[in-house]
């Protein structure tokens, strides 16, 4: 209820004590704590899958973390989380957004990373030799918001992002595999990105640079090469959608929870999220995957087949 439904502890707490069940707050904190540890092993077998897929997708948002060693009793942290190409989401804990969280979370990996322009990432770009893969949706946010000071040109620029998307829209209605996706790409994509680099590189000089429209289209010429990335590859998005929907799920706790009560208690949340949307993500009840998971965790069964897309892959297999 805590990571799926966002309810903090003490309103559970008094939900229960309303139907007759005295369970305190700290007994709540102390299941939490307890059931985290027990998963935690079957998150890591979960991140050796994600890790091994040939695009992964990040992106981060802040949370709130109470420590007493901090002057006001609070630091600002970090969830990262990663998509990878088999429907499975690990969050990582950070107490802050530098390069470290990225460089250690990734490791070795060697496929293509696609994220925003955040430059915590750099150093684990450079250092892993990784492909970078743009977000258009990040780049059309931008125009969006040149409306209101340039109309015309803003609107220009969404028209043909439009007709980006129109493209991965069609391929999904015929059900396109991967070289069809790349072959569409190339015949009409192609296109409409070679009409319009130049007619933003023609527009810059015209704009101011600090204004919504300057902005716009400087976030879209420095980020080009990984923005036209995804035309030489089916198997890469158009965009980091799917990992941004993810961290929606952490947006909506905070707004209930606010805040992690400690460090450790980040953790956990990065432990637990990570397989509650994991199970969103493959269409299986979170409530019945723990359940049966944490029981056979406690009588020592291997972690490894445990994590939400193989224990699912046991169920739906035909006997």
């Amino acid at each position: 209820m805590l990571f799926r439904s966002h309810l903090p502890l003490y309103r559970q707490s008094t939900i229960f004590a309303r139907h007759g069940a005295e369970i305190a707050e700290s007994t709540l904190c102390d299941w939490v704590k307890d059931a985290a540890e027990l998963l935690q092993p079957v998150v890591a077998a979960m991140k050796a899958s994600v890790l091994a897929s040939h695009v992964v997708q990040s992106d981060d948002t802040g949370i709130t973390v109470l420590d007493k060693n901090t002057a006001n009793g609070s630091r600002y942290s970090f969830l990262w989380a990663y998509v990878g190409d088999r429907d499975e989401v690990l969050f990582d804990f950070t107490v802050g957004r530098g390069r470290d969280g990225p460089r250690n979370f990734l490791g070795d990996f060697r496929g293509s990373l696609q994220v925003d322009a955040y430059a915590g990432y750099d150093a684990v770009l450079k250092q892993n030799r990784i492909v970078d893969v743009g977000c258009w949706a990040h780049a059309r946010r931008r125009f969006f918001k040149a409306l209101d000071s340039d109309k015309a040109n803003a609107a220009a620029a969404l028209e043909m992002i439009r007709r980006l998307y129109e493209v991965e829209h069609e391929a999904k209605e015929h059900g396109l595999d991967a070289d069809g996706l790349r072959e569409l790409r190339q015949r009409v994509s192609r296109v409409v990105l070679d009409e319009m680099r130049p007619w933003l590189e023609a527009l810059r000089p015209h704009v101011l640079p600090k204004s919504p429209m300057g902005d716009a289209i400087g976030y879209a010429l420095r980020q080009w090469g990984p923005l036209t990335r995804f035309l030489d590859d089916g198997r890469l998005a158009i965009d980091n959608n799917r990992v941004e929907r993810q961290m929606r799920t952490v947006a909506v706790g905070r707004k209930n929870w606010m805040f992690a009560g400690s460090i450790e208690g980040g953790h956990r949340a990065a432990t637990i999220y990570s397989l509650v949307c994991t199970c969103g993500l493959l269409g299986i009840e979170p409530w019945a995957y723990l359940k049966d998971v944490l029981q056979r965790l406690a009588e020592g069964s291997d972690p490894a087949p445990l994590t939400p897309r193989l224990w699912n892959a046991v169920r739906t297999t035909p006997a």
